[in-house]
This record gives C-alpha cells, structure tokens and sequence, in this order.
C-alpha cells in the first residue's frame, strides 16, 4: 500500500473552509486526498500548529524544516520521499507520484449517491 504524509503549516483547518477566505487549492487538495483514500492510499496530515510534535519526531521533515525554514511548508512525502515542498501539489501530480491514474475506478462517489455494495 502507498502512504502519503502532509506537513502542513499552522492553519486552523485543513481545508480551509473555515477562513473567512476560503482557499480553493486548500479544497481541492483535500479533495484529492480523499479521492486517494478511496485508491488505497493511506494518508496521514499533520498540522504544525496542532500536532509540533509530529514534526519533530519525523527526521527528515525536522532536517527539512532546519534547511529551508517554514517555507518548505506544506512538505508532502509519498512512500518515504519528498514529492513536494512549498505548494500543494494538483490530483494528477499525486496521482503519477503514487502511481494511481486520474481515471482510475476509484473515485468517491457524488454526494447523496447510493452505492450497489453499501
């Protein structure tokens, strides 16, 4: 199974559709981690402002951080490998990196929509 941590920087959601100004990319970024969840991948997320510690337990992310400052943030790893640094990386970025393709079959279905298998 492929795993893919996020570091995010200190916000109060992940989200953030509690902001006043909601941010799209954070949305659509939530989007297709649920979109990779439904894939198989297993996701984990931090946040720098409710879990620190998650930060400075992982060594590479604690060195990362100690290199390039909080502006690497957010810090995205697939399967033990930075994949991104700064920036939220698109679905079909996570997608390649992962290897689970945009169309696969996997997709969560439509909100309200009744699935055959419950």
């Amino acid at each position: 199974m492929s795993t893919l941590d996020i570091y995010d920087p200190a916000q109060c959601c992940a989200t953030g559709a509690c902001s006043p100004d909601a941010d799209d990319e954070l949305a659509q970024f939530a989007s297709s981690l649920e979109w990779l969840k439904q894939c198989g991948v297993a996701v984990s997320r931090y946040n720098l402002g409710h879990q620190p510690g998650a930060f400075a337990q992982n060594t590479m992310v604690k060195g990362t951080l100690e290199k390039d400052g909080i502006a690497c943030l957010p810090l995205v790893i697939a399967d033990g490998k930075i994949v991104s640094k700064g920036r939220y990386p698109t679905r079909g970025e996570l997608g390649q990196q992962l290897g689970v393709a945009e169309q696969a079959g996997c997709a969560p279905a439509a909100p309200g929509a009744k699935r055959c298998c419950g």
